[in-house]
């Protein structure tokens, strides 16, 4: 039997910090995920959130990448 895996809680933040620690574009983001650029920019302005097959694609990529979401970790501004 698979294993069932626990999908995080993919909100714009979390998606913007992933795309980060992964060092990609969010066109390439896209490309890995199979969505478009601006699927990735609306999760990451919270317009909408991944579910199905995207979220737990992104819950992969996560886990295989090391990635640790700490939720204090803010999106950098430049001034």
């Amino acid at each position: 039997m698979g294993q069932k895996r626990k999908q995080a809680d993919w909100d714009g933040q979390r998606i913007w910090a992933l795309r980060q620690h992964l060092r990609l574009t969010q066109a390439k983001l896209a490309e890995e995920l199979g969505t478009r650029q601006q699927t990735i920019s609306e999760w990451e302005i919270g317009m909408y959130k991944p579910r199905g097959t995207s979220a737990t694609l992104l819950t992969i990529v996560a886990e295989r990448s090391g990635f640790k979401y700490e939720p204090s970790m803010e999106k950098e501004t430049k001034d």
